[in-house]
């Protein structure tokens, strides 16, 4: 971990405190325009685990969390539109479930966290420390109404009783777990000891020109394998399709809607002031406090002296490696960044001014203010095209699932649907016949609707279905039933898989022949040259690295660590064709780096174990919980979130 990285995590504490606390059932507050856009009240039962509701109204908060998580991570590239692609709605209902299944587990053992458990809590977290004394309970407060978004005492608190309840009973069912100090060993050295390789590879794609397929080898190698190009069921289907974006041309958003959104979501339109910095530091750790100080303060002289070149001083003295070759740049960061002292200095600087020593926990500093950037806020006329355009969409979402909805109730025969379609003004298109996991014509992907459809018979009209561009009706028009084709059909394809195969053997037969050559060889790069091969030589690499021209190979990785430096492998078969390699150099993990990283090891072995554990017990343990999920809830809301 870098020196800056280490100034930064510092001044996390409160925020990583509370979100591991509150990740899982934190309490978001949700906007009013919510409410609509889903076309379900946050109160409305979702799905129920013995009896305990999950609400729309939780669902969405967490769906919405996750999506600022996304676009925190990944910027406007990710929208709510992928990730209903993605497939993360579903995911999420299946994370609700599972905590709502853990706290029933958790009260069918009799597990109970007190006020007393609750209270002792709050006060170990770092987060509502300061100099390791509780920050008193108006503070407390105060933390939690920081928040983005605020918390009340009453939802943190539960939440956390929630979490410390889930918290006891993986403790209870996993607290005899253990690794002994061998296992730590090995799983050490598998992580860390280091090869460098010498590699041959013997692809099967250089040999693939030099493979001739004969109509005669086609015909055997079919009714070997015919189950292989067996085609399965195909259906075709007519569709209409409510297309959301025609809805949306025909919306209006009051600007009463813009304004409430603009003030409700103000934070993420605000850039906070910023400072740019460079540093010089001198660490005190293990060494004389008075002589680094010393030193500290001669080189201080030197960065305010007169033409005094700040960057070249960073360079020679600052023991940050993370950035004194960069002169100390420290690039831009807001208040809370650094920790403290820094934090502090830092702001009150003016661009081109250079502090006095500044002493964190980390040494001395010199700091050098090279830029700053004041507090700004979008104003609402620059941004109100796009919040309009959201609202839109989201107005549209609701009012494409209404007229879904209602069409849905008037729709039960092919007759009606064309009747609907063309009053209503529906896009209307029939398929090719495809596949269950081909695409469905215009429509693109959709594994739902081809779910639902293949589950129809012809002469039936689906319920409304949420596909990507709106929500679409379908009836099926054709179906062709599996089978496994004759060989005129599949030939091109067969042909390929002959001739790759063959490919394989000679790349196999033809490493074999070398290998004994190339162990025996005093020169391993120039018997491999003779024979007309290419060596390539990786980096030092740990298991699970790529070899070049075969990709990650596990089987590489079992031979080569196996080996003494110098050693040569025998051929070995990838999926991508045959190699032999030569360990060139290997860099052993010792007794001491073990015993450095065993306990740190040690507690992410032992918490792998104990959360396969606890998840297969949960698995089984659902099994007899009632759980009850409403589908047709779930279809509205995964249509308007």
């Amino acid at each position: 971990m870098t020196m800056l990285d280490r100034m930064r995590r510092h001044k996390a504490w409160l925020k990583w405190s509370l979100a591991l606390v509150v990740l899982t059932f934190v309490v978001f507050y949700i906007p009013d325009f919510l409410t609509t856009s889903t076309g379900a009240a946050p109160s409305e039962v979702l799905a129920e685990v013995e009896g305990e509701p999950i609400t729309v109204g939780t669902f969405t908060r967490r769906y919405n969390a996750q999506l600022t998580n996304y676009r925190n991570a990944y910027g406007g590239q990710m929208n709510d539109q992928l990730l209903k692609q993605l497939g993360i709605d579903r995911q999420i209902l299946n994370q609700l479930v599972d905590e709502e299944a853990m706290v029933a587990e958790s009260r069918k053992q009799g597990i109970k966290v007190s006020d007393v458990e609750i209270r002792e809590r709050i006060l170990a977290l770092p987060g509502f420390q300061e100099n390791g004394t509780f920050v008193g309970e108006q503070r407390y407060r105060q933390i939690l109404q920081f928040q983005n978004p605020p918390l009340t005492t009453t939802d943190f608190e539960a939440s956390l009783r929630r979490a410390l309840q889930i918290e006891k009973l993986r403790t209870a069912l996993t607290a005899w777990m253990s690794v002994n100090d061998q296992d730590v060993a090995d799983e050490f050295r598998k992580r860390n000891e280091k090869i460098k390789l010498d590699v041959v590879p013997v692809t099967a794609a250089a040999f693939k020109s030099q493979v001739n397929v004969t109509d005669a080898e086609l015909v055997p190698y079919f009714e070997k394998a015919k189950d292989k190009y067996r085609i399965g069921e195909k259906r075709k289907i007519k569709y209409a399709l409510l297309n959301v974006d025609q809805v949306r041309q025909t919306i209006t958003v009051p600007e009463a809607d813009i304004n409430a959104f603009y003030q409700q979501n103000l934070p993420q339109y605000q850039t906070p002031a910023q400072v740019r910095a460079s540093h010089i530091l001198f660490k005190l750790e293990g060494k004389d406090e008075k002589a680094v100080q010393a030193l500290a303060e001669d080189v201080l002289k030197k960065a305010k002296a007169p033409g005094a070149d700040f960057a070249a001083l960073a360079k020679q003295y600052s023991e940050d490696d993370s950035n004194n070759t960069n002169g100390g740049d420290l690039d831009y960061f807001g208040r809370g960044r650094m920790v403290a002292e820094f934090d502090a200095a830092a702001f009150a600087m003016k661009t081109g001014e250079i502090s006095n020593l500044v002493k964190t926990a980390f040494g001395f500093h010199i700091i050098k203010v090279t830029d700053s950037k004041p507090d700004t806020t979008r104003a609402l006329a620059d941004v109100r095209a796009e919040i309009e355009d959201q609202l839109k969409w989201q107005k549209a979402q609701a009012e494409a699932e209404r007229i879904a909805k209602a069409i849905e109730a008037t729709t039960k025969t092919p007759a009606d649907l064309e009747k609907a379609a063309k009053e209503r003004g529906l896009t209307v298109a029939e398929t090719g016949l495809f596949l269950p996991d081909e695409p469905i014509g215009a429509l693109g992907p959709q594994p739902e609707m081809a779910q639902r459809v293949f589950a129809t018979k012809e002469g039936e009209v689906t319920p409304a279905l949420r596909v990507a561009a709106g929500w679409a009706f379908a009836m099926v028009t054709g179906r062709q039933d599996a089978y496994v084709p004759k060989l005129e059909e599949v030939t091109a394809k067969v042909r390929d898989d002959v001739a790759a195969e063959k490919a394989a053997e000679l790349a196999k037969t033809r490493a074999a022949a070398i290998a004994a050559d190339l162990k025996a060889a005093k020169d391993f790069a120039t018997a491999a040259k003779k024979a007309g091969l290419e060596v390539k030589t990786t980096e030092l690499i740990a298991r699970g690295a790529a070899i070049p021209d075969l990709g990650i190979s596990e089987a590489i990785d079992q031979a080569a660590f196996a080996l003494p430096v110098g050693g040569v492998s025998d051929a070995i078969s990838t999926p991508t064709g045959t190699a032999i390699v030569r360990v060139a150099e290997k860099v052993d993990v010792t007794d001491a780096e073990i015993a450095a990283g065993r306990d740190q090891l040690r507690d992410e072995l032992v918490n792998q174990r104990r959360d396969r554990f606890f998840g297969a017990y949960m698995q089984k343990a659902k099994q007899g919980l009632k759980i009850n999920i409403r589908q047709d809830t779930l279809a509205r809301i995964v249509g308007g979130v």
